[in-house]
């Protein structure tokens, strides 16, 4: 008898600990790693900001890692990630290959990868939950389409590429390229990258100027910060941007469609960065075991002298 009492207090005793475990583990934040790019432009600390600000809302265990635009930076920080345990990684790949081999460990350890605004390329769709982003073809598509009406079709381009190797420098140089083919009189007569810098967009823009001249009419820039430092180039060249040289650009943030009603920038095609809603909740419904979509596209606008006064006011980035 007195032994039947002690294997239910035992057993008891058990299920105690092993209720509180259960209790304990279901209390414990989510964690979640975040492996950004860097912080090269407004675009990618609006990026950064959404995804902190949503984590603090929600009461996540948040891990922020600036790749520091070096792709071994982001690995070391997936890796860390995967040993403190984490329940998902969100990746921004600073370029679309490379990225299998740390993806299989993460795959190992169980951890599902989302990836966010940027695509990879991989023989393994399985190393990767889902991606959430905007559709980069589309957005070269729409601002060659626009530049193609406003010059009515003809005209001398240079285009400022983003990051070599990133999916939307690839993305937005295709599509535009692919668009323009229709236009004989539309030529890209230079190309080269200003890493999604303004910096590096000054600094290419002024070689441009030199080199080119008065040929130039156009400018490509695969983002608003190129823009926005093409633009101080051009003026510095005492020549007016938005009128002596038309410029088309790409992310749509608040101080580009300032330059839109400013008349220095003629259009810029929306890249929404504000994905912090959108991925935790798509984080939740993958563990609470619901299928996700494979591929999530943001809507993007185009704005140009049409529409740009209408949202400046409201522009959250």
């Amino acid at each position: 008898m007195k032994l039947h009492s002690l294997f239910l207090r035992a057993v008891s005793c058990a299920f105690a600990l092993l209720t509180a475990s259960v209790l304990s583990a279901a209390d414990k934040p989510l964690k979640v790693g975040f492996a950004q790019t860097g912080a090269e432009s407004a675009w990618r600390t609006a990026n950064s900001n959404s995804m902190k600000n949503e984590a603090a809302k929600r009461g996540i265990d948040f891990k922020f890692a600036d790749g520091q635009g070096k792709q071994e930076n982001q690995i070391r920080a997936i890796r860390s990630f995967i040993a403190q345990r984490v329940d998902a990684i969100v990746l921004a790949p600073i370029v679309e290959t490379g990225w299998d081999p740390v993806l299989r460990e993460a795959k190992r350890a169980g951890i599902p990868v989302v990836l966010i605004d940027r695509t990879i390329q991989t023989a393994d769709e399985s190393l990767y939950a889902c991606f959430i982003g905007s559709d980069f073809y589309e957005e070269g598509r729409m601002a060659a389409d626009w530049l193609a009406k406003k010059v009515n079709g003809t005209g001398s381009i240079v285009e400022l590429q983003g990051t070599p190797g990133s999916a939307p420098a690839n993305e937005r140089r295709r599509a535009f390229g692919d668009a323009i083919a229709k236009y004989p009189g539309l030529k890209i007569i230079d190309s080269q990258s200003g890493d999604f810098r303004r910096a590096g967009g000054k600094e290419v823009m002024e070689a441009f100027l030199k080199k080119h001249g008065k040929a130039i009419n156009i400018v490509y820039a695969h983002n608003d910060d190129m823009a926005l430092g093409a633009i101080q180039a051009i003026e510095q060249a005492g020549l007016k941007p938005g009128q002596d040289i038309i410029i088309v650009s790409i992310d749509a943030i608040k101080e580009a469609i300032q330059a839109v009603i400013d008349g220095k920038i003629n259009c810029t095609v929306e890249c929404n960065p504000l994905f912090g809603p959108k991925v935790f909740d798509t984080i939740a419904r993958m563990r609470a075991g619901e299928k996700v979509e494979r591929k999530s596209f943001n809507k993007d606008e185009l704005f140009d002298s049409t529409n740009a006064s209408a949202v400046i006011a409201s522009r959250e980035y």
